[in-house]
C-alpha cells in the first residue's frame, strides 16, 4: 500500500520539525522537502512590492518537484533505496513491494499547485498567529537573509493570500495548531495517521 501525507503550512509553522519526527517512527517512510526545489536567487523575480518574490509558486521548480513525487508513486522500494531509507524487514510481508510505503511531502506552498493536488491521501496544515510567525522567523538563519521589511511587506501577506487559494481548493485539510508543543503535535499527527492506515488496510 502507498500512501502520502502532506504537511503544509506557514513558513515556521514547525512543519519540518513534525516532519523529521515521523520519518523517525513511520515504516519505509520517504520524505519530499519543497524547498529542496527553489529556484536559483538570480531566477527569483522583484515584485511590484520591491522585494524578491520567494513567497511565491513560481519561485520553485514544481515541475521537478512533481516528477520526484511521480518517481516515489512508481516505485516507492526503489525510491526508498535510492535515497538511503532503510526498509523494514519486520513486517509480516517479506516483499518489500508489497509493504505499507508512506511519502511525507513537506513544505509551505503544497496545496497550490493544481500538479499535487490529487496525489495526498491525507493533507496537514499547521498555522500559527502572525506575532508568533515574526518572532520565529526573525530568529531563523536563512541562506539568503530577510532584507528589513521582507515579513511584513512580502511573507505575511503571501502566506494569507495563498491561504485563501487553498481553502478555495475545497481540499480536505486537517489543521494543525502550531502553538502546540512538539511532542503534541507529533502524537496527534502520529495516532491519526496510523488510524487512517488501519483504516485502509
Amino acid at each position: 500500500m502507498k500512501y502520502v501525507i502532506g504537511i503544509g503550512g506557514v513558513t515556521n509553522g514547525g512543519k519540518t520539525t513534525l516532519t523529521n519526527k515521523l520519518i523517525k517512527t513511520l515504516p519505509n517512510c520517504c520524505v519530499v522537502h519543497q524547498d529542496d526545489f527553489f529556484k536559483k536567487p538570480d531566477q527569483i523575480e522583484v515584485g511590484e512590492d520591491g522585494f524578491k518574490q520567494w513567497d511565491v509558486i513560481t519561485a520553485l521548480d514544481m515541475e521537478a518537484m512533481t516528477n520526484t513525487v511521480k518517481g516515489w508513486m512508481e516505485n516507492p522500494v526503489k525510491f526508498a533505496r535510492s535515497h538511503g531509507v532503510p526498509l523494514s524487514s519486520s513486517s509480516d510481508v517479506a516483499n518489500p513491494d508489497e509493504q505499507t510505503h508512506i511519502l511525507i511531502v513537506e513544505g509551505f506552498l503544497l496545496y497550490n499547485d493544481p500538479q499535487l493536488l490529487d496525489v495526498f491521501d491525507k493533507c496537514y496544515y499547521i498555522s500559527i498567529p502572525y506575532e508568533e510567525c515574526k518572532r520565529r522567523r526573525s530568529t531563523r538563519q536563512y541562506t539568503v537573509p530577510d532584507p528589513p521589511g521582507l515579513f511584513d511587506g512580502h511573507v505575511w501577506p503571501m502566506y494569507l493570500k495563498h491561504r485563501r487559494e487553498m481553502e478555495d481548493s475545497c481540499l480536505d485539510i486537517e489543521y494543525l495548531d502550531g502553538l502546540k508543543c512538539k511532542e503534541e503535535l507529533y502524537n496527534q499527527a502520529y495516532e491519526d495517521i496510523q488510524n487512517n492506515l488501519l483504516n485502509r488496510l
